[in-house]
């Protein structure tokens, strides 16, 4: 008895002693620690665009410091029930946006996948043969010198029942398999950051053609009354000649007024109607049985909370699809890493196999084979090192592609700021000039008609007026596009607290999400 002791406490040593040193060994993680990225980090308060000085000038302003951000349904900072209506059919009915989703479906999968690998693979082979050797065995068994009456195989027949089970298992000793689930969970961040940018992206197209038909309604309006005034103007001129007080030449400018006119007021439809057709395709439906009412409507955008440009990194999906794809990279990193160490597997496979079935499952049919195996490339031309140059290489790539998102990002939002303020000071005086236009307009009328001008110089004054209508609805528009744009160069209603963690990408969806749609 305590020879079986003594014989076997070392054996239980060296169990124990391999566990803690594959425990240990499972611990280690190749490759570099990732760190988040620390610049170009912006060194102003505020943006140079929003600072006091242009506060005080005149015309749009940014929201106080003390308003809240953007938040959810950004859209509704413009207070319009039909803009509303069609940014809700947005996120429910938009394709691209259902096609980045199930690519966050797919990444999430992925994840899976990836950490599948933790676990051993188990396989069953339940097999059933039945053979039966040559006859001429027995004749070659006699030619070779075999004695006589030698019992051999020739002729029988067999059955073999045979369930055997293999498991194998590959522990993670350089951490190899975690850096390929980390690899997978940043590409689902990657995946989730996309797809709220391209909701962003469809929401702000959306709000810019909508308010670009507006303000073709609101063209469409003043090219219909342009058309109004110069039909009658027309049928003055043409009166006063038919009775011998005009000459036919007011009457030739007058009809090529007109004219031109008319013309101008079919064109304006043409992009009216495009525009509508792009909307109908945002919020996924087919263009032929979608219209939005006319209503020429020009409004001023609301005062928008800009916040401080410090949060600006938080508040964009896309830098922050930047740094994941950056933590993304710094992960395969460690993968390239542990390709340089060996592998070792652990495998066994048991079960039974019998010649008869009713003997299949009894205890002497039993089988078992147990032993571990370690792989190491000892020669691969510096493929390892080459595909590790290459890994290293793509996180500087992507470091230099984060960088400029970020100064891209600063870039648009001072671009639109600037863009609404100008605009909005620009309006002011566009409104003086359609106003002096109309003046203009109405003295040349009149001096026509006592005689002391020609009707050519109506025409001038007539073509003022309308260009500078539709200038100032051009600047209308405009401007309210670049406050749709400077939302959108804030990041919405977004911030980073949003989206969803490793953890929550790793847990599986119901299965009614991975279900074919029809």
């Amino acid at each position: 008895m305590r020879n079986r002791l003594r014989q076997s406490t070392p054996s239980r040593l060296a169990c124990v002693l391999a566990t803690v040193l594959l425990t240990l060994l499972a611990g280690c993680v190749m490759g570099p620690k990732y760190h988040a990225p620390t610049g170009p980090a912006p060194a102003a308060a505020n943006y140079k665009e929003s600072t006091v000085n242009f506060q005080d000038t005149q015309g749009w302003k940014v929201a106080s410091p003390q308003d809240a951000k953007l938040r959810g349904n950004w859209w509704e900072i413009f207070n319009d029930a039909e803009l509303n209506a069609l940014e809700e059919e947005v996120n429910v009915n938009n394709q691209n946006i259902k096609e980045y989703l199930e690519n966050l479906m797919v990444a999430r999968a992925e994840i899976r996948e990836a950490r599948a690998q933790y676990w051993p693979t188990v396989t069953a082979n339940p097999s059933f043969q039945r053979s039966r050797a040559s006859a001429n065995l027995t004749n070659q068994a006699n030619n070779t010198g075999g004695a006589s009456g030698q019992s051999t195989t020739a002729g029988q027949e067999s059955s073999l029942w045979s369930f055997p089970i293999d498991v194998s298992w590959i522990p993670d000793l350089w951490g190899k398999i975690r850096n390929e689930v980390r690899q997978a969970q940043y590409a689902a961040q990657v995946s989730a950051a996309d797809l709220e940018n391209e909701r962003l992206t469809e929401q702000a197209s959306l709000a810019e053609y909508y308010f670009e038909i507006r303000g073709q309604d609101a063209l469409q309006q003043i090219l219909d009354e342009t058309v109004a005034a110069d039909q009658k103007a027309y049928e003055v001129t043409k009166s006063a000649y038919d009775t011998g007080v005009g000459d036919y030449i007011s009457v030739v400018e007058a009809q090529t007024t007109l004219e031109a006119a008319q013309s101008l007021a079919i064109n304006v439809k043409v992009a009216r109607a495009q525009y509508e057709h792009a909307i109908a395709v945002l919020v996924g439906k087919v263009a032929s049985d979608f219209s939005i009412p006319v209503r020429p409507v020009l409004t001023d955008p609301p005062p928008i909370p800009v916040g401080m440009p410090t949060e600006l990194l938080q508040r964009r999906p896309d830098v922050a699809a930047a740094e994941r794809t950056l933590a993304e990279a710094n992960a395969t990193i460690g993968i390239g890493y542990g390709a340089f160490f060996p592998s070792l597997t652990l495998s066994a496979s048991g079960g039974v196999e019998s010649s008869t079935f009713k003997n299949w499952f009894t205890w002497p049919s039993r089988f078992w084979a147990i032993g571990p195996s370690v792989s190491q490339t000892i020669f691969n031309g510096g493929l390892y090192r080459a595909e590790l140059n290459q890994y290293t290489a793509t996180y500087n790539a992507d470091l230099a592609s984060y960088r400029q998102t970020v100064l891209v990002a600063f870039q648009q939002v001072e671009d639109n700021l600037a863009a609404v303020r100008l605009y909005s000071q620009q309006i002011e005086r566009q409104q003086a000039a359609v106003q002096h236009a109309q003046e203009f307009l109405n003295l040349e009328m009149e001096r026509y008609q006592t005689g002391i001008d020609p009707y050519v110089d109506v025409v001038t004054a007539q073509t003022t007026l309308l260009a500078d209508q539709q200038t100032l609805a051009t600047l209308h528009v405009e401007e309210m596009t670049s406050a749709v744009s400077l939302i959108e160069a804030l990041g919405g209603g977004w911030d980073r607290s949003q989206m969803p963690t490793p953890s929550q990408l790793t847990q599986k969806p119901p299965q009614s999400d991975y279900s074919l749609e029809k």
